[in-house]
């Protein structure tokens, strides 16, 4: 049984991680890396900003925007 939580919870634990990989090279893929200069503190208080708008009213209109424009970009990738 403690065999099977532990399998279970390293899953769990590499899917996670794989998860965060994938968020963090997002970052690195829009530029945003390389256009703060890797400062934490920058891209953290940017996140905060997207963060706040999605509070708002104006939540819809943005995700609908954000949404078509990401998309967009997926597809005018070349790998």
């Amino acid at each position: 049984m403690a065999r099977t939580d532990m399998r279970e919870w390293q899953v769990n634990r590499r899917e996670r991680t794989r998860h965060l990989i994938e968020l963090g090279g997002l970052v690195v893929k829009a530029g945003l890396v390389d256009l703060t200069d890797d400062d934490r503190a920058t891209l953290y208080g940017a996140f905060l900003t997207v963060a706040d708008k999605l509070r708002g009213e104006d939540r819809e209109q943005a995700l609908t925007l954000w949404k078509r424009k990401g998309k967009r970009a997926f597809e005018e990738m070349h790998f």
